[in-house]
């Protein structure tokens, strides 16, 4: 049996330890740590090295062949002190995982059997990853009303990424600089901001907001899709002006809401020690 944490990352393996590192915003883990727990060989490294000798495929992905970026040497402390050990991301894990011939590798390769077939069952059918993605939350301890709230933020802002594909808008960075302007006019925080603000590390912002933090996170995201619909705006630089304008109408939303209600609607509160359904907000 394997475990995760609230992230879904793999951290333990029948109570050993697997060593793992954030490296580009993406868990890492130690190759032979992995090998070890799933095979229980003494000399994990060796054992890597027939491995790849008998599977050409894994031989060639370890070079860098085919779609999966190649194992990395990262640095660790260790009893000798700081090391580089070879790391793999999680996909490249599964991968691993898929040529070990082992009973222990068997519960790997079958979870990876049933998400596979989730997966095309949900090409087929859309709804079933809302409902899944229902359940997960449902699992983490959020309550029904908190998820859609969720489930239609998600929506709401799948659709303003899909409006600046369209107009030029670069992926990644240029996304990013958008959703911080949006976020600063709403909140008077960008979302690195409002992360350190909740105390959280790696875990998603959104998934620690409160009921009225996510609406005025949907409402400045909704607003800026109309504005950049009606705008025509067009690049970064006019996309940029309408997540301003769009995060501004939310943000004097959020100052009046605050007004009236005597308290901001910002929390440093978040959900890593108790689930959202259990936890009391106190009032400032």
């Amino acid at each position: 049996m394997f475990v995760v944490d609230e992230n879904n990352v793999l951290i333990v393996f029948q109570d050993k330890k697997i060593r793992r590192t954030l490296y580009n915003n993406e868990w890492w883990f130690v190759i032979k740590d992995v090998v070890s727990v799933l095979t229980e060989s003494v000399n994990p490294a060796d054992y890597l090295k027939k491995l790849r000798k008998r599977d050409e495929s894994l031989f060639d992905v370890f070079k860098g062949g085919g779609q999966i970026v190649p194992p990395l040497g990262l640095e660790f402390d260790t009893a000798g002190g700081r090391q580089m050990l070879q790391c793999w991301s999680t996909t490249g894990i599964f991968r691993l995982i898929q040529s070990i011939p082992s009973k222990k590798a068997e519960p790997f390769k079958k979870w990876l059997a049933k998400v596979g077939y989730e997966r095309v069952q949900e090409i087929q059918n859309p709804e079933l990853a809302q409902k899944r993605m229902k359940e997960l939350y449902r699992a983490k301890g959020y309550s029904d009303s908190w998820i859609e709230k969720r489930v239609r933020g998600i929506a709401i802002r799948d659709e303003l990424t899909d409006e600046w594909g369209k107009r030029g808008v670069k992926k990644d960075k240029e996304y990013s600089i958008l959703t911080a302007e949006i976020s600063k006019a709403t909140f008077d925080m960008t979302p690195s901001e409002y992360k350190d603000f909740k105390k959280l590390k790696n875990e998603p912002l959104r998934d620690h907001m409160n009921d009225l933090e996510l609406i005025f996170g949907m409402l400045g995201e909704r607003v800026t899709t109309e504005i950049t619909k009606q705008k025509d705006a067009q690049e970064f630089d006019e996309c940029s002006d309408a997540a301003k304008r769009g995060g501004n109408v939310a943000g004097n939303a959020r100052k009046e809401t605050e007004k009236e209600l005597g308290r901001p609607i910002t929390s440093e509160h978040n959900f890593i020690d108790q689930p959202e359904n259990k936890k009391l907000i106190k009032k400032k």
